[in-house]
């Protein structure tokens, strides 16, 4: 594609598994060039992480080809002062400093933000913790689950008998990751106004917690302690999730419009005038008795005939799709979502990787390469130097 909005931009990128991968994998798609610093000899521990043993044994597990494409690789031992003084040097280049070790970890090996910003005034420095870098719990160690559990998340994930449930994905590491790619970015934008770096000291618990707004708002602002709902929308009705004649079905309508829409496709506008259901609030005090009518009628034909003629009258509606499913839907083909890759060191296997939605100028972000090898851009470290240090200068 043509100019993406972070050319130019270079990424030190220190970090491992994945809210600090993913954060840096956003960066490179707008167009930052990323340089990944693994520990010699083991790397990233993602490289070990997925479903394939042997993969894994390689140092290429899934989990770390996921967010690493467009990446370059090398190793640096920073215990090494003869590496330490070429971290330093890229240090120097660089824009952008990642990592997400447990809070003080850089700083012990020699590089706290004073250290850091006297290398490079400029340097916009992101440190992603499980808690952040001060306060009672900064030097406890966290994991996603760890978060889900105290952020309150996992307490109203599920149904009453469920509940709490951990969210089927690593969302808290994802929310992680995209609130340091989009501290990054402003902190870029604010450089370029002032000159001046920045230290942006990011916290999982406090990202997770701010992502999950309205179960938070609805209890600091209101007081109402939020409950699991399970397949239900707490703020709606009809919002949830139906069984049709032959398999669930989403439907969404959430404005009293969509809800005559509905009413009127099922054959039920005796629905719309019946005192139980006549607007939102009364809608959500009888949930389940409106349920139970509009299943009913739902039950009479498949999942996918809904699919099509409810959003064709403007009621959002839609199937319930398994993960392979949801990869082959016809729209992610049509803005090309997914990037078929070269897989590293293998000509028989492609590695399919994935964008983030955005659109540029029509275009979609795609990653500028396979993800690396452990070490792969070593010969190139001095390049890379030399390279970032000159175009400082410039600068």
């Amino acid at each position: 594609m043509g100019k993406t909005p972070l050319r130019g931009i270079r990424v030190l990128d220190l970090t491992n598994v994945l809210a600090g991968p993913y954060c840096s994998y956003q960066l490179m798609l707008f167009g930052a060039e990323v340089v990944k610093v693994e520990v010699p000899g083991s790397g990233d521990l993602a490289r070990h992480l997925g479903p394939e043993p042997e993969l894994n044994g390689a140092g290429l597990g899934a989990s770390f080809l996921a967010q690493n494409a467009g990446k370059k690789s090398i190793e640096v031992d920073l215990k090494d002062s003869g590496q330490r003084a070429v971290f330093e040097d890229l240090v120097r280049g660089a824009d952008v400093l990642l990592e997400n070790f447990r809070a003080g970890v850089l700083a012990r090996l020699g590089y706290d933000w004073s250290r850091l910003r006297a290398l490079n005034p400029r340097l916009v420095y992101c440190a992603i913790s499980g808690f952040g870098q001060t306060g009672p719990m900064s030097q406890a160690p966290a994991y996603d689950q760890i978060i889900q559990g105290l952020s309150g998340m996992m307490s109203i994930t599920g149904t009453e008998d469920t509940a709490p449930l951990r969210v089927g994905f690593p969302v808290s590491d994802t929310v992680g990751g995209l609130m340091a790619a989009l501290s990054i970015s402003a902190a870029l934008v604010g450089r370029e106004r002032t000159g001046e770096g920045s230290f942006l000291d990011l916290s999982m618990l406090e990202a997770s917690i701010s992502a999950m707004g309205w179960a938070v708002s609805h209890y600091v602002i209101s007081g109402v302690r939020p409950a699991p709902m399970g397949q239900q929308n707490v703020t709606a009705a009809p919002s949830g999730t139906f069984e049709t004649a032959d398999g669930l079905l989403n439907i969404a309508a959430n404005r009293q419009t969509q809800f005559e829409k509905l009413c009127g496709l099922l054959g039920r506008p005796d629905l719309v005038t019946d005192p139980r259901f006549a607007d939102r609030e009364a809608r959500k005090r009888h949930r389940d008795a409106l349920n139970d009518e509009l299943t009913h009628e739902l039950r009479k034909r498949p999942a996918v005939e809904w699919e099509n003629e409810l959003p064709a009258i403007g009621v959002p509606a839609a199937r319930i799709l398994t993960v392979p499913q949801a990869v082959e839907l016809a729209q992610l083909a049509h803005r090309g979502f997914f990037t078929d890759l070269p897989f590293p060191g293998d000509t028989d296997r492609v590695v399919r990787a994935s964008g983030n939605g955005v659109l540029v100028n029509g275009e979609p972000l795609r990653p500028a390469g396979s993800p690396p090898l452990l070490g792969e851009h070593n010969a190139r470290t001095e390049e890379f130097v030399a390279s970032w240090l000159s175009e400082e200068d410039e600068r």
